[in-house]
Protein backbone atom coordinates (compact mmCIF):
# COMPACT_ATOMS: atom_id res chain seq x y z
CA UNK A 1 0.00 0.00 0.00
CA UNK A 2 2.80 2.40 0.94
CA UNK A 3 4.50 1.73 -2.44
CA UNK A 4 1.27 2.41 -4.34
CA UNK A 5 0.78 5.67 -2.42
CA UNK A 6 4.35 6.71 -3.17
CA UNK A 7 3.92 6.11 -6.93
CA UNK A 8 0.77 8.24 -7.00
CA UNK A 9 2.57 11.02 -5.17
CA UNK A 10 5.40 10.86 -7.73
CA UNK A 11 2.92 11.23 -10.57
CA UNK A 12 1.57 14.40 -8.99
CA UNK A 13 4.99 15.96 -9.37
CA UNK A 14 4.62 15.94 -13.17
CA UNK A 15 1.52 18.12 -13.18
CA UNK A 16 1.88 21.89 -13.60
CA UNK A 17 2.01 23.88 -10.40
CA UNK A 18 -1.47 24.42 -8.98
CA UNK A 19 -3.05 21.34 -10.57
CA UNK A 20 -4.09 18.43 -8.39
CA UNK A 21 -2.61 20.25 -5.41
CA UNK A 22 -4.59 20.08 -2.16
CA UNK A 23 -4.04 20.80 1.49
CA UNK A 24 -1.46 18.41 2.93
CA UNK A 25 -2.78 15.67 5.16
CA UNK A 26 -1.27 15.94 8.65
CA UNK A 27 -0.67 13.51 11.53
CA UNK A 28 0.40 14.61 15.02
CA UNK A 29 2.57 12.31 17.14
CA UNK A 30 3.36 12.86 20.84
CA UNK A 31 5.24 10.93 23.53
CA UNK A 32 2.31 10.51 25.98
CA UNK A 33 -0.64 12.58 27.15
CA UNK A 34 -1.45 12.86 30.83
CA UNK A 35 -0.52 16.36 31.97
CA UNK A 36 2.27 18.91 31.70
CA UNK A 37 3.65 21.67 29.51
CA UNK A 38 4.40 19.42 26.53
CA UNK A 39 0.73 18.41 26.34
CA UNK A 40 -0.21 22.07 26.02
CA UNK A 41 1.95 22.24 22.90
CA UNK A 42 -0.05 19.36 21.41
CA UNK A 43 -3.31 21.10 22.33
CA UNK A 44 -2.30 24.24 20.44
CA UNK A 45 -1.13 22.24 17.41
CA UNK A 46 -4.50 20.44 17.52
CA UNK A 47 -6.25 23.84 17.39
CA UNK A 48 -4.28 24.60 14.22
CA UNK A 49 -5.07 21.21 12.62
CA UNK A 50 -8.29 19.94 14.25
CA UNK A 51 -8.75 17.14 11.70
CA UNK A 52 -5.30 15.64 12.28
CA UNK A 53 -5.24 12.42 14.34
CA UNK A 54 -2.93 12.37 17.36
CA UNK A 55 -0.86 9.22 17.85
CA UNK A 56 0.57 8.61 21.32
CA UNK A 57 1.74 5.75 23.55
CA UNK A 58 -0.71 6.55 26.36
CA UNK A 59 -3.51 9.07 26.93
CA UNK A 60 -5.55 9.90 30.03
CA UNK A 61 -9.32 10.26 29.75
CA UNK A 62 -8.99 13.96 30.57
CA UNK A 63 -6.65 14.63 27.65
CA UNK A 64 -8.68 12.47 25.28
CA UNK A 65 -11.61 14.80 25.90
CA UNK A 66 -9.47 17.94 25.59
CA UNK A 67 -8.27 16.74 22.20
CA UNK A 68 -11.78 16.01 20.91
CA UNK A 69 -11.26 12.22 20.91
CA UNK A 70 -8.78 12.50 18.03
CA UNK A 71 -6.24 10.41 19.97
CA UNK A 72 -5.00 7.02 18.73
CA UNK A 73 -3.12 4.83 21.22
CA UNK A 74 -1.41 1.45 21.17
CA UNK A 75 -0.93 -1.59 23.36
CA UNK A 76 0.78 0.40 26.15
CA UNK A 77 -2.57 2.07 26.82
CA UNK A 78 -3.84 -1.28 28.09
CA UNK A 79 -1.07 -1.85 30.64
CA UNK A 80 -2.57 -1.80 34.16
CA UNK A 81 0.22 0.12 35.92
CA UNK A 82 0.55 3.63 34.53
CA UNK A 83 3.92 4.37 36.18
CA UNK A 84 5.55 1.37 34.48
CA UNK A 85 4.82 2.81 31.03
CA UNK A 86 7.30 5.63 31.58
CA UNK A 87 10.17 3.21 32.18
CA UNK A 88 9.82 1.18 28.99
CA UNK A 89 11.61 3.36 26.42
CA UNK A 90 12.66 0.46 24.19
CA UNK A 91 9.05 -0.70 23.77
CA UNK A 92 7.92 2.86 23.07
CA UNK A 93 10.72 3.31 20.54
CA UNK A 94 9.51 0.19 18.77
CA UNK A 95 5.84 1.20 18.89
CA UNK A 96 6.41 4.65 17.39
CA UNK A 97 8.76 3.26 14.72
CA UNK A 98 6.12 0.73 13.64
CA UNK A 99 3.33 3.27 13.13
CA UNK A 100 1.88 3.22 9.62
CA UNK A 101 1.66 6.90 8.68
CA UNK A 102 1.88 6.36 4.93
CA UNK A 103 -1.37 8.20 4.15
CA UNK A 104 -0.09 11.51 5.56
CA UNK A 105 1.93 14.22 3.86
CA UNK A 106 3.26 15.86 7.03
CA UNK A 107 4.16 14.23 10.35
CA UNK A 108 4.39 16.72 13.23
CA UNK A 109 6.00 15.05 16.22
CA UNK A 110 6.14 16.62 19.67
CA UNK A 111 8.98 14.91 21.48
CA UNK A 112 10.84 15.42 24.74
CA UNK A 113 11.78 12.69 27.18
CA UNK A 114 9.83 10.21 25.07
CA UNK A 115 10.06 8.67 21.64
CA UNK A 116 7.63 10.44 19.29
CA UNK A 117 10.51 11.43 17.00
CA UNK A 118 10.88 7.69 16.20
CA UNK A 119 7.82 7.95 13.93
CA UNK A 120 9.12 6.98 10.49
CA UNK A 121 8.38 8.33 7.06
CA UNK A 122 6.93 5.71 4.71
CA UNK A 123 8.24 7.38 1.56
CA UNK A 124 10.67 10.21 0.69
CA UNK A 125 7.98 12.78 -0.12
CA UNK A 126 6.68 12.88 3.41
CA UNK A 127 7.84 15.75 5.63
CA UNK A 128 8.69 15.12 9.30
CA UNK A 129 8.68 18.23 11.52
CA UNK A 130 9.72 17.65 15.14
CA UNK A 131 8.92 20.12 17.92
CA UNK A 132 11.68 19.14 20.33
CA UNK A 133 11.10 19.94 24.00
CA UNK A 134 14.50 18.43 24.77
CA UNK A 135 16.88 15.71 23.65
CA UNK A 136 16.01 12.94 26.12
CA UNK A 137 17.35 14.05 29.52
CA UNK A 138 18.74 10.79 30.79
CA UNK A 139 20.53 10.00 27.50
CA UNK A 140 22.18 13.35 27.01
CA UNK A 141 22.47 16.59 29.00
CA UNK A 142 21.20 15.35 32.39
CA UNK A 143 22.52 11.76 32.54
CA UNK A 144 24.86 12.50 35.46
CA UNK A 145 22.06 14.28 37.33
CA UNK A 146 19.75 11.27 36.94
CA UNK A 147 22.48 8.93 38.19
CA UNK A 148 23.09 11.15 41.21
CA UNK A 149 19.42 11.90 41.97
CA UNK A 150 17.09 9.34 40.31
CA UNK A 151 13.50 10.60 40.20
CA UNK A 152 12.00 7.15 40.81
CA UNK A 153 12.55 4.36 43.33
CA UNK A 154 14.12 2.05 44.28
CA UNK A 155 17.09 4.23 43.39
CA UNK A 156 19.55 1.34 43.10
CA UNK A 157 17.33 -0.20 40.42
CA UNK A 158 17.00 3.15 38.64
CA UNK A 159 20.77 3.56 38.54
CA UNK A 160 21.27 -0.02 37.33
CA UNK A 161 18.73 0.48 34.55
CA UNK A 162 20.32 3.74 33.44
CA UNK A 163 23.86 2.34 33.36
CA UNK A 164 22.75 -0.78 31.50
CA UNK A 165 20.32 0.61 28.93
CA UNK A 166 21.32 4.19 28.19
CA UNK A 167 24.13 3.47 25.71
CA UNK A 168 22.04 1.43 23.20
CA UNK A 169 18.97 3.64 23.70
CA UNK A 170 21.07 6.76 23.15
CA UNK A 171 22.41 5.36 19.87
CA UNK A 172 18.89 4.61 18.64
CA UNK A 173 17.74 8.08 19.70
CA UNK A 174 20.50 9.71 17.63
CA UNK A 175 19.61 7.61 14.57
CA UNK A 176 15.93 8.56 14.91
CA UNK A 177 16.84 12.24 15.08
CA UNK A 178 18.65 11.99 11.74
CA UNK A 179 15.37 11.04 10.04
CA UNK A 180 13.70 14.33 11.05
CA UNK A 181 13.55 16.90 8.23
CA UNK A 182 12.83 20.03 10.30
CA UNK A 183 13.61 20.51 13.98
CA UNK A 184 11.91 23.16 16.12
CA UNK A 185 13.44 23.91 19.53
CA UNK A 186 11.47 25.27 22.48
CA UNK A 187 14.34 27.52 23.64
CA UNK A 188 17.77 28.71 22.57
CA UNK A 189 19.25 26.29 25.10
CA UNK A 190 17.52 23.34 23.45
CA UNK A 191 18.54 24.69 20.05
CA UNK A 192 22.16 24.40 21.22
CA UNK A 193 21.51 20.87 22.58
CA UNK A 194 19.98 19.74 19.27
CA UNK A 195 23.09 21.01 17.47
CA UNK A 196 25.45 19.37 19.99
CA UNK A 197 23.74 16.00 20.49
CA UNK A 198 21.87 15.45 17.20
CA UNK A 199 24.12 17.56 14.95
CA UNK A 200 21.06 19.19 13.40
CA UNK A 201 19.97 22.79 12.89
CA UNK A 202 16.70 24.03 14.38
CA UNK A 203 14.39 27.03 14.65
CA UNK A 204 13.28 28.34 18.04
CA UNK A 205 9.57 28.67 18.79
CA UNK A 206 8.78 29.25 22.45
CA UNK A 207 6.07 26.99 23.93
CA UNK A 208 2.53 28.35 24.46
CA UNK A 209 1.69 29.53 27.96
CA UNK A 210 -1.82 30.42 29.11
CA UNK A 211 -1.26 33.76 30.82
CA UNK A 212 -4.95 34.61 31.32
CA UNK A 213 -5.00 33.48 34.97
CA UNK A 214 -1.79 35.34 35.83
CA UNK A 215 -1.56 38.63 33.90
CA UNK A 216 -4.58 40.25 35.66
CA UNK A 217 -2.91 39.65 39.04
CA UNK A 218 -0.06 42.01 38.16
CA UNK A 219 -2.49 44.95 38.20
CA UNK A 220 -3.51 44.24 41.78
CA UNK A 221 0.03 43.97 43.16
CA UNK A 222 0.98 46.97 45.28
CA UNK A 223 4.64 46.00 45.79
CA UNK A 224 6.98 48.69 44.44
CA UNK A 225 10.24 47.45 45.96
CA UNK A 226 11.78 44.33 47.50
CA UNK A 227 11.36 44.42 51.32
CA UNK A 228 14.09 43.77 53.85
CA UNK A 229 12.86 40.18 54.38
CA UNK A 230 11.14 39.16 51.14
CA UNK A 231 8.55 36.38 51.03
CA UNK A 232 9.59 33.84 48.39
CA UNK A 233 7.47 31.48 46.33
CA UNK A 234 7.93 28.32 44.24
CA UNK A 235 5.39 26.17 42.42
CA UNK A 236 5.62 23.09 40.23
CA UNK A 237 6.38 19.36 40.47
CA UNK A 238 8.55 18.45 43.43
CA UNK A 239 11.25 16.26 41.87
CA UNK A 240 15.04 16.15 42.43
CA UNK A 241 15.90 17.94 39.18
CA UNK A 242 14.03 21.06 40.33
CA UNK A 243 16.74 21.53 43.01
CA UNK A 244 14.32 22.93 45.56
CA UNK A 245 16.86 21.94 48.21
CA UNK A 246 18.93 24.95 47.09
CA UNK A 247 16.02 27.37 47.65
CA UNK A 248 15.11 25.78 50.99
CA UNK A 249 18.65 25.98 52.34
CA UNK A 250 19.16 29.55 51.16
CA UNK A 251 15.90 30.85 52.63
CA UNK A 252 16.51 28.93 55.83
CA UNK A 253 19.93 30.56 56.32
CA UNK A 254 18.56 34.03 55.54
CA UNK A 255 15.48 33.58 57.72
CA UNK A 256 13.17 34.35 54.78
CA UNK A 257 9.74 32.73 54.32
CA UNK A 258 9.52 30.22 51.44
CA UNK A 259 6.12 28.93 50.25
CA UNK A 260 6.18 25.81 48.06
CA UNK A 261 3.12 24.83 46.02
CA UNK A 262 3.09 21.39 44.43
CA UNK A 263 3.53 17.68 45.00
CA UNK A 264 6.04 15.07 43.93
CA UNK A 265 8.32 12.20 44.94
CA UNK A 266 10.97 14.48 46.45
CA UNK A 267 8.65 16.05 49.03
CA UNK A 268 9.50 13.74 51.96
CA UNK A 269 13.25 14.29 51.52
CA UNK A 270 12.82 18.06 51.29
CA UNK A 271 10.60 18.22 54.38
CA UNK A 272 13.45 16.67 56.38
CA UNK A 273 15.79 19.43 55.16
CA UNK A 274 13.36 22.27 55.79
CA UNK A 275 12.83 24.24 58.95
CA UNK A 276 10.26 26.67 60.27
CA UNK A 277 10.72 29.12 57.39
CA UNK A 278 9.48 26.67 54.73
CA UNK A 279 5.78 26.14 54.12
CA UNK A 280 4.78 23.09 52.03
CA UNK A 281 1.29 23.73 50.66
CA UNK A 282 0.90 20.62 48.48
CA UNK A 283 -1.53 20.84 45.58
CA UNK A 284 -3.29 24.21 45.56
CA UNK A 285 -6.39 25.31 43.67
CA UNK A 286 -6.41 28.58 41.72
CA UNK A 287 -7.77 30.61 44.64
CA UNK A 288 -5.05 29.38 47.02
CA UNK A 289 -2.29 29.96 44.47
CA UNK A 290 -3.63 33.46 43.80
CA UNK A 291 -3.53 34.17 47.55
CA UNK A 292 0.17 33.28 47.78
CA UNK A 293 1.02 35.07 44.53
CA UNK A 294 -0.30 38.27 46.09
CA UNK A 295 1.87 37.70 49.17
CA UNK A 296 5.05 36.86 47.25
CA UNK A 297 7.92 39.29 46.72
CA UNK A 298 10.14 36.89 44.73
CA UNK A 299 9.80 33.68 42.74
CA UNK A 300 12.84 31.38 43.03
CA UNK A 301 13.78 29.05 40.18
CA UNK A 302 16.76 26.76 40.82
CA UNK A 303 16.36 24.25 38.00
CA UNK A 304 18.24 23.86 34.72
CA UNK A 305 15.06 23.58 32.64
CA UNK A 306 14.56 23.09 28.93
CA UNK A 307 12.23 26.09 29.10
CA UNK A 308 10.39 26.46 32.42
CA UNK A 309 6.73 27.43 32.39
CA UNK A 310 6.27 28.30 36.09
CA UNK A 311 8.75 31.24 36.04
CA UNK A 312 6.99 32.76 33.03
CA UNK A 313 3.65 32.41 34.82
CA UNK A 314 5.22 34.19 37.81
CA UNK A 315 6.47 36.99 35.55
CA UNK A 316 2.99 37.34 34.04
CA UNK A 317 1.64 37.76 37.59
CA UNK A 318 4.15 40.59 38.12
CA UNK A 319 6.53 38.69 40.43
CA UNK A 320 10.27 39.20 39.78
CA UNK A 321 12.14 35.91 39.33
CA UNK A 322 15.50 34.85 40.74
CA UNK A 323 16.72 32.07 38.43
CA UNK A 324 19.67 29.77 37.92
CA UNK A 325 21.61 31.15 34.95
CA UNK A 326 21.13 28.28 32.51
CA UNK A 327 18.66 26.68 30.11
CA UNK A 328 15.34 28.26 29.20
CA UNK A 329 15.63 31.00 31.83
CA UNK A 330 18.18 32.73 29.60
CA UNK A 331 15.36 33.43 27.11
CA UNK A 332 13.02 35.29 29.46
CA UNK A 333 14.90 36.65 32.48
CA UNK A 334 16.11 40.19 31.80
CA UNK A 335 18.46 41.05 34.70
CA UNK A 336 17.37 44.19 36.51
CA UNK A 337 14.15 44.40 34.48
CA UNK A 338 12.12 41.35 35.52
CA UNK A 339 14.52 39.33 37.67
CA UNK A 340 18.07 38.32 38.51
CA UNK A 341 20.39 35.36 37.96
CA UNK A 342 22.60 33.30 40.26
CA UNK A 343 25.51 31.48 38.67
CA UNK A 344 25.72 28.09 40.38
CA UNK A 345 23.18 25.60 41.78
CA UNK A 346 24.27 26.08 45.38
CA UNK A 347 22.66 27.79 48.36
CA UNK A 348 25.78 29.95 48.73
CA UNK A 349 25.50 31.41 45.21
CA UNK A 350 21.74 31.93 45.56
CA UNK A 351 22.27 33.71 48.88
CA UNK A 352 24.80 36.08 47.25
CA UNK A 353 22.15 37.20 44.77
CA UNK A 354 19.28 37.33 47.27
CA UNK A 355 21.24 39.53 49.69
CA UNK A 356 21.57 42.21 47.01
CA UNK A 357 17.81 42.51 46.37
CA UNK A 358 16.16 44.23 49.39
CA UNK A 359 15.39 47.83 48.44
CA UNK A 360 15.42 47.15 44.67
CA UNK A 361 12.59 48.93 42.81
CA UNK A 362 10.11 46.76 40.90
CA UNK A 363 7.16 47.43 38.59
CA UNK A 364 4.64 44.54 38.52
CA UNK A 365 2.97 45.72 35.30
CA UNK A 366 6.30 46.11 33.49
CA UNK A 367 7.43 42.70 34.73
CA UNK A 368 4.15 41.18 33.50
CA UNK A 369 4.60 42.72 30.05
CA UNK A 370 7.84 40.77 29.52
CA UNK A 371 5.82 37.51 29.49
CA UNK A 372 3.54 38.52 26.61
CA UNK A 373 5.78 37.05 23.89
CA UNK A 374 5.04 33.54 25.19
CA UNK A 375 1.31 33.57 24.47
CA UNK A 376 -0.54 30.70 22.77
CA UNK A 377 -1.57 32.99 19.89
CA UNK A 378 2.06 33.79 19.03
CA UNK A 379 2.93 30.08 19.25
CA UNK A 380 0.14 29.09 16.82
CA UNK A 381 1.10 31.80 14.34
CA UNK A 382 4.78 30.77 14.42
CA UNK A 383 3.97 27.05 14.07
CA UNK A 384 1.60 27.65 11.18
CA UNK A 385 4.21 29.74 9.37
CA UNK A 386 7.01 27.18 9.72
CA UNK A 387 4.77 24.23 8.71
CA UNK A 388 3.54 26.05 5.59
CA UNK A 389 7.00 27.33 4.66
CA UNK A 390 8.65 23.93 5.18
CA UNK A 391 5.97 22.10 3.20
CA UNK A 392 6.21 24.57 0.32
CA UNK A 393 9.99 24.26 0.15
CA UNK A 394 9.97 20.48 0.60
CA UNK A 395 7.27 19.96 -2.04
CA UNK A 396 9.16 22.17 -4.49
CA UNK A 397 12.36 20.17 -3.98
CA UNK A 398 10.56 16.88 -4.56
CA UNK A 399 8.85 18.14 -7.72
CA UNK A 400 12.20 19.11 -9.19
Amino acid sequence: MAGYYYSIKNLLGYFPKGQLMSKPKIAIVHDWLYGGGAEKVVLEIHKLYPEAPIYTSFCSDEWRKKLDHKVITGYLQCWPFSKIRRFLPLLRQWWFAQLDLSEYDIIISSSGNGEAKFARKSHPEQLHICYCHTPTHFYWRHYDEYIKRPSFRPRWLARLGLRTLVRPLKKRDFIAAQQVDVFIANSTGIQADIAEFYQKKSTVIFPPIDLSNFSPLSKTRQKKSIPKKPRCLVWGRIVPMKRLDVAIEACQKLGWQLDIIGKGPDMDRLKKLAGSHTNFLGFADDATREKYIKKADLFIFCSHEDFGIAPVEALAAGIPVVAYQAGGALDYIKPGKNGWFFSDQTAEELIKTLKELPGKKVSPTKISATANEFSAAIFRKSMKNIVEKSWKEYSHENRH
